[in-house]
């Protein structure tokens, strides 16, 4: 059993903070299904902005609010505008992460999605792992090297 990202947020931004909380991250309903962050599930969150790390569980805000709030210790973190990084992780085998195509949402600066990208891992002919991004946009903005940005061979797997 390895550790693999499962889901991810990318550049979400903090709509608020809120430190008299008993705890945790409020994540729009909507973003949470999307990627399949479920209710009550640790994720790891990684401030753009100050480099904070921190690990909390997630909460289900209100659907279609865009709604990104920090509670508890965890709004001393983040301030209210900051993009953040929320990815949730799973233990298994290589074959199951393939299987499971991590989803990721990446968000504009009101919390619209900007972009889906899927994490496909397969074999290649002669076993060797590797992996490539299917993306809605046609642009590369990531940095993503540009082996990663092709499909997967049709008999891959």
């Amino acid at each position: 059993m390895e550790k693999y990202v499962s889901a991810k947020l990318h550049g979400i931004r903090v709509t608020d903070a809120k430190l008299n909380y008993h705890g945790s991250i409020t994540i729009d309903a909507d973003f949470c299904r999307a990627v399949g962050f479920k209710p009550l599930e640790y994720v790891d969150i990684w401030n753009k902005m100050s480099g904070a790390r921190i690990s909390t569980y997630v909460l289900y805000g209100e659907a279609g609010s865009r709604c990104c709030i920090l509670n508890g210790a965890a709004a001393r973190t983040c301030q209210q505008g900051d993009e953040i990084i929320i990815a949730s992780s799973m233990f298994c085998e290589i074959d199951d992460i393939i299987d499971h195509k991590p989803r990721v949402l990446v968000f504009g600066p009101g919390n619209e999605i900007i972009d889906r990208i899927t994490y496909e891992v397969f074999r290649r002919p002669d076993g060797a792992l590797d992996m490539a991004l299917k993306t809605e946009t046609v642009e590369n903005e990531y940095g993503f090297p540009a082996s990663l940005t092709q499909q997967p061979p049709e008999n891959s797997q």
